[in-house]
């Protein structure tokens, strides 16, 4: 059986209020430092892991270097899970997307699976880079629990394809910040074992 860790890395800012942060290379914030701390702590305890993968984006390699840290390992970047590209509306508010945009904003809230974003993926694109990561660490790691740190966006479309849910189910899936998440791969079968776990957090100081 291969179990992979899922991760989403600690707060940064844009978090609240809301922007689209996707591909813009924004830092853990002092609590999102705490948090990753928090969550190595809790993860090494639980799980003896043989490999850590993060996206390329600064706020997921500091907080899978956190976690690699607690079985001396190097965390190893997987562009796969990188963040969704919101393309124009990177770092823009949603009140300023939904002032200059508002059919498309509604049309991502209510049918995300319907939406492209202006110079920037879809969920579509999105989804297949999640089931590139799985198949990665399917082939790469049979019968290892391995960690992967990613970010919100990705995170879901990987549970959705773990759960077999269609892309339209986007929103019913929630992914906080050093939020834990457990898949076991057994053959073909995957199966998610917890979801966005954060009782590790409750001590953790804003």
């Amino acid at each position: 059986m291969t179990r992979l860790v899922l991760v989403r890395h600690g707060h940064v800012e844009g978090i609240a209020p809301e922007r689209f942060r996707g591909r813009a290379d924004v830092p853990l914030s002092p609590l999102g430092r705490r948090e990753a701390a928090a969550t190595a702590t809790a993860i090494a305890a639980r799980w003896s892991f043989a490999a850590v993968y993060t996206s390329p984006m600064g706020r997921t390699v500091e907080t899978g270097a956190a976690i690699a840290r607690k079985r001396h390992l190097d965390a190893h970047p997987l562009p796969a899970l990188n963040d969704i590209d919101y393309g124009q509306w990177q770092w823009k508010t949603h009140e300023e997307v939904q002032g200059s945009s508002p059919e498309l904003f509604d049309r991502w809230l209510n049918e995300p699976d319907m939406v492209r974003f202006p110079g920037g993926e879809s969920l579509a694109d999105l989804a297949a880079r999640a089931a590139e990561v799985l198949r990665y660490i399917a082939d790469h790691h049979r019968d290892d629990t391995v960690v992967a740190v990613g970010h919100d966006s990705v995170n879901r479309a990987i549970l959705m394809q773990a759960l077999a849910q269609p892309l339209s189910a986007y929103w019913r899936l929630v992914q906080s910040p050093c939020g834990i998440s457990e898949i076991e791969m057994v053959g073909n079968l995957m199966r998610v074992v917890r979801m966005n776990e954060t009782a590790h957090l409750d001590g953790v100081k804003g």
